[in-house]
């Protein structure tokens, strides 16, 4: 397997801010701004160091007094993950930080969270809210393939007692949870129960990339890219999901599976597959979309999911430990510019061996994912220890 551009590039800093419900005190910019000195002090770099920036940062680099640098307007995880590299690949930028934060933005406590609320009008007057969209993929899924809504629930009961066990996460205490407990919570949209769904809360995280050859000199052991790949099926949230979306060319790429293009891209970049993976910090807005994704990125076939992810499976110890610090489900979603980031420091963390909890023994391959079929896009990263 030859050399790949990303491969020239780490992740030597990363930071999570407190995560809650409701961070008092605070908003969007200032915690933001934590979250980037935070993973600036993790790399053992002085703000001076960088040259380039992601999505929210541009306000850091005009608060640090840091400019002119490169600038990425993408904000969304991965994909400004994917710039960033490419950037320092080409000389454009030879440390990028990205950071992101969310606070005082969801005010209205009782009604569902800004960024579920599509204002497009060919949705919006159909109640076409994101549960609803994610539901739509899942319950065609549930109707082809016999899918059960056990495997659902175990994947959420999972996830969430993930996060009940970590003290740095909103839900910590909450559970334990059982897959019972799931199918007892109330239903949003059929197939989805509440406790299926992400939560809403506040919080902020950042990273910071360079170039390989300066990251082993750095204060923290680099975590290396080993490829990645984005998928689109058209813009989010303004058109009603179909299972069987498709080019005609493309049988093998329906939106059911979005993200399976960007997976094999991945893995053919590094020479492995979904065998070489230790951990899988896959994005969980419902807990359906961590059975797509596994389907999608080759860990199963068509409609293997349900039964793949039951018998321990995806705890830690098993196959594929998946979401490890509780996700969106238990450990923070604030928003979308920084529960999209924080699968990428979960699996730098455990690359690492820094968690404190459901450390993956060895871990030394981590697959990180963004977005769904119920949002028409999923992007995947690979992360390893060692460059291929």
């Amino acid at each position: 397997m030859g050399s790949h551009p990303l491969h020239g590039v780490a992740v030597v800093g990363v930071h999570n801010t407190r995560q809650a419900r409701v961070l008092e005190g605070t908003d969007s910019r200032a915690i933001t701004l934590e979250a980037a000195l935070g993973a600036l002090d993790d790399a053992g770099l002085d703000p001076r160091a960088v040259d380039g920036v992601a999505g929210q940062a541009l306000d850091f680099a005009y608060q640090a007094r840091i400019g002119p640098v490169w600038w990425s307007p993408s904000s969304l995880g991965i994909p400004a993950v994917l710039d960033a590299a490419n950037a320092i690949d080409n000389g454009l930028a030879t440390t990028v930080l990205m950071a992101a934060g969310s606070a005082g933005v969801y005010t209205e406590r009782r009604s569902t969270a800004p960024w579920t609320r599509p204002d497009h009008e060919f949705v919006a007057p159909f109640g076409m809210f994101t549960a609803a969209e994610f539901a739509l993929v899942a319950r065609r899924h549930m109707h082809r393939y016999g899918t059960r809504p056990e495997a659902l629930a175990t994947v959420a009961a999972t996830i969430r007692n993930n996060g009940h066990v970590n003290p740095d996460a909103v839900y910590h205490g909450r559970g334990p949870y059982t897959p019972a407990d799931i199918l007892d919570s109330r239903v949003v949209a059929d197939p989805y129960h509440l406790l299926d769904c992400a939560m809403t809360s506040e919080g902020g995280c950042a990273l910071v990339l360079t170039r390989a050859d300066r990251a082993r000199d750095l204060a923290k052991p680099p975590v290396f890219l080993l490829g990645g790949a984005t998928d689109r099926m058209g813009p989010s949230y303004q058109n009603p999901p179909s299972f069987d979306l498709h080019d005609p060319r493309r049988p093998e790429l329906p939106n059911a599976w979005v993200g399976r293009r960007a997976a094999r891209t991945a893995f053919a970049m590094c020479g492995l597959s979904p065998a070489d993976v230790d951990v899988c910090e896959l994005y969980d807005p419902f807990s359906f979309e961590i059975i797509r994704q596994f389907e999608a990125f080759g860990f199963c076939g068509e409609g293997e999911g349900g039964d793949f992810v039951m018998d321990g499976t995806i705890e830690v110890g098993g196959r594929a430990p998946v979401t490890t610090d509780g996700g969106t489900m238990a450990f923070s979603h604030g928003g979308a510019t920084v529960q999209l980031l924080q699968r990428v420091l979960r699996g730098v963390q455990q690359l690492r061996g820094e968690c404190s909890t459901r450390q993956v023994p060895g871990a030394r391959v981590a697959l990180c994912s963004g977005g769904g079929a119920g949002a028409l896009f999923t992007d995947v990263l690979l992360l390893g220890r060692e460059v291929p």
